[in-house]
């Protein structure tokens, strides 16, 4: 993507950067601890992209992660900010601008993954994982789109959503409410953006089982293995993948991407 002069945010100015203005920039959020966001973050790092690398509470992680990343030979820099709060969010993307000058792709990457049974959770749940996963998602996605409106080149927001809200399963309500808004708000998104800039896109990927749980036996793997249909899951370069597919490609927009294995088609008993 060529990029055109931006107009910079309202942030003081920057430390003296290796930024490149005709290099591209990329946010993704959730992206401070080795997760998905954090994968996709080295995958566009070695794909020419300057990258803005955001945490809430990994900080240590996260600027050991920046400091990788700057050693490809691109920048980077590590934003802390709760994606629930507004001020946060304006206050993290208005240090983007400023350092970057322009934001070229977002990936919403910041999730939170609760485990209440439909008898045990409360309201208090599905007010946290709404504001994290849902409200989050859209502060970042219309602060960073509507910075994208004011550029010529335009810009892609992918937003992150999980492929079993078409097929839920057991002991996580909050958070199927929370991501089954996540398609909506993506249309709505490429409505909106697209009548400010045809050239800003916002689409979505629905990840699968890209990356097996900390916590995961060898008999779980071995489940979540037996759940898709191509048998090799833990790839979360897969959606890293997606997401350069879904940038490149400039006549996909408002849509809904499953990188699953074939998940969401596959009747299979198991998680």
């Amino acid at each position: 993507m060529v990029n055109s002069p931006r107009q910079p945010g309202t942030s003081p100015p920057p430390r003296e950067t290796s930024a490149d203005a005709t290099r591209p920039v990329a946010v993704i959020t959730g992206s401070g601890r080795r997760r998905v966001g954090n994968v996709v973050a080295d995958y566009l790092a070695d794909r020419g992209y300057d990258i803005a690398l955001h945490y809430h509470s990994a900080a240590e992680e996260a600027q050991a992660s920046a400091a990788a990343i700057r050693a490809k030979g691109v920048d980077c820099e590590a934003y802390r900010a709760d994606v629930s709060v507004e001020a946060d969010v304006d206050q993290m993307f208005a240090a983007v601008l400023e350092r970057f000058r322009h934001i070229d792709v977002l990936v919403t990457a910041a999730s939170v993954w609760d485990t209440q049974t439909l008898e045990s959770f409360t309201a208090a749940d599905v007010l946290r994982s709404f504001n994290v996963n849902t409200l989050g998602t859209l502060l970042c996605a219309r602060r960073a789109g509507l910075a994208m409106c004011t550029q010529p080149a335009g810009g892609v927001v992918i937003t992150i959503g999980d492929w079993a809200v078409e097929r839920p399963y057991l002991n996580h309500p909050a958070y199927f409410i929370a991501k089954g808004a996540i398609p909506t708000l993506t249309r709505m998104l490429a409505v909106e953006f697209a009548q400010r800039n045809p050239r800003v896109r916002a689409n979505c990927i629905h990840p699968g089982n890209v990356m097996f749980p900390p916590d995961a036996d060898h008999e779980r793997r071995q489940e979540l293995v037996a759940a898709t249909l191509t048998k090799n899951p833990d790839c979360p370069e897969s959606v890293a993948q997606a997401v350069v597919l879904l940038v490149k490609n400039q006549f996909a927009t408002g849509i809904c991407m499953p990188i699953d294995g074939g998940r969401t088609i596959f009747a299979n008993q198991g998680f």
